[in-house]
């Protein structure tokens, strides 16, 4: 009973507090629920769907318990979808090093599926969805089940509020810190110390989008990460190096564009060019599937919601970062 109600009921907690109108009792090894008749056959979809997980072996945290919630909520609403709690929380997609990767949102199972199912996927969202990670998550899983033979990671240099001509050193370690988040995550995937051998033999490859230019890349997974910073000029040009056996996840947030004023980004055009073109797949993410801390998905309503009511800076700004101090006109 501890694993379902949680260490000092934590779990029975959270749903206490979804369900305000279902009165829950435990008496030994027996839970019922007195009450309104919606709210207390939601209570027994949710003890159901965290059974279903734990028998799997899988401990259910309260993060876990309140996305079930959510999802089974959506559902009763006639949002929802023939996906269950339990099927998207206990979906692995990767085990490396005593952790296992999987989605952690309806809209995060989605988007792998879809990029099991189709050659280019476009994962669009705000930060904290898991559009990188867990694109890099399936390209690990591809090229460990050989379905590919080498994994390219690439993303934009483009400042966001430095300049590269400031920083120290050469070129390629001016471009390190563009490329740094590619890297920490491969390390939470990929034992570290194989991580450069991969790297010297071509079989990883982490490189600025300028690189990719003439190329024709067969055989691999590219995941072409922050693409609301590109040209329309650079996305067309990247989905050309499209190559025989491959696939193409393009993950980026078109509310978090730091292009010069007047530059408009590949990544929001690209939606209307492609939309609808057979073997492209669009999915996106909301501040529901932020899986950082609670106070990020918070952090981003915030700023949309503002967004929204204060209209977008100097009349061109396509949403880019703030920098302190500047308010919006």
């Amino acid at each position: 009973m501890v694993t379902v109600l949680g260490s000092g009921d934590s779990l029975l907690r959270v749903i206490e507090k979804a369900f305000p109108g279902a009165d829950i009792h435990v008496r030994g090894n027996e839970i019922s629920a007195v009450g309104d008749p919606t709210e207390v056959a939601l209570v027994q979809r949710v003890f159901d769907e965290m059974m279903l997980v734990l028998r799997t072996g899988q401990p259910m945290t309260e993060d876990a318990v309140e996305r079930s919630i959510a999802m089974l909520k959506a559902s009763e609403n006639g949002e929802g979808s023939a996906e269950t709690p339990a099927e998207v929380l206990t979906q692995n997609i990767l085990s490396s090093r005593g952790r296992t990767i999987r989605p952690k949102t309806l809209n995060q199972k989605r988007y792998v599926d879809a990029i099991d199912k189709h050659t280019i996927v476009f994962g669009i969202g705000p930060a904290g969805t898991g559009k990188t990670y867990l694109a890099m998550a399936k390209a690990v899983q591809a090229l460990q089940s050989k379905q590919v033979n080498r994994i390219i990671l690439t993303r934009p240099a483009v400042e966001a509020g430095e300049r590269l001509g400031f920083l120290p050193g050469t070129l390629y370690e001016k471009i390190d810190p563009y490329l740094r988040p590619l890297y920490d995550a491969l390390h939470d995937m990929i034992d570290p110390d194989s991580i450069p051998r991969l790297m010297a033999a071509g079989t990883i490859e982490v490189a600025p989008l300028a690189y990719m230019r003439g190329r024709t890349l067969n055989d691999a997974f590219i995941i072409l990460d922050e693409a609301q910073n590109t040209s329309p000029e650079q996305m067309k040009m990247f989905l050309t190096r499209l190559g025989f056996d491959s696939k193409i996840v393009i993950t980026g947030d078109v509310t978090q564009v730091d292009l010069p004023g007047g530059t408009r980004s590949g990544l929001r055009q690209v939606q209307e060019i492609l939309e609808g073109v057979e073997d492209v797949h669009f999915s996106r993410l909301s501040s529901h599937d932020v899986v950082r801390h609670k106070l990020v998905g918070r952090i981003v309503d915030a700023y949309e919601k503002y967004d929204n009511t204060h209209g977008t800076e100097n009349g061109t700004h396509q949403g880019g970062r703030r920098k302190s101090g500047h308010k919006g006109k």
